[in-house]
């Protein structure tokens, strides 16, 4: 018995796409106009309790201790292993948020780790 190789149908490639700009495009709004940005910062350090000021603090948390990036690389070696659709999925969030959210270093390995994943020997011809 032998295994079918993983190819992705055109709608999850869609899909995966629209989850990715998704995530890179929060990514950007936090990091530019709630982590950067002085005004934003200086209310939140102030005791302002907006949903900005706490996504703020939860990811400042988050990538200071490299969440974003041993997350997407973990995944990542998972997918590299097994490759699913649910994976992948969660790994090109983590990897997006990382590479905008300074988890750059991981998060650019763990995208080398996926791509590598499609890397698969051609199925045989007869």
């Amino acid at each position: 018995m032998t295994k079918k190789p993983f190819r992705l149908t055109p709608y999850q490639v869609q899909f995966l796409i629209v989850v990715g700009f998704a995530s890179v495009g929060y990514a950007l709004y936090l990091r530019y106009l709630g982590i950067e940005l002085s005004t934003v910062g200086l209310a939140c350090d102030a005791g302002l309790q907006t949903l900005i000021c706490k996504a703020r603090a939860v990811s400042t948390v988050l990538f200071k201790n490299s969440v974003f990036g041993i997350v997407a690389l973990v995944v990542a070696t998972l997918n590299l292993m097994r490759p699913s659709i649910v994976l992948l999925t969660v790994g090109i969030i983590a990897a997006g948020l990382g590479i905008v959210l300074y988890n750059v270093v991981l998060s650019g390995l763990a995208i080398g780790l996926f791509i590598l994943g499609f890397a698969r020997p051609a199925p045989a011809t007869a």
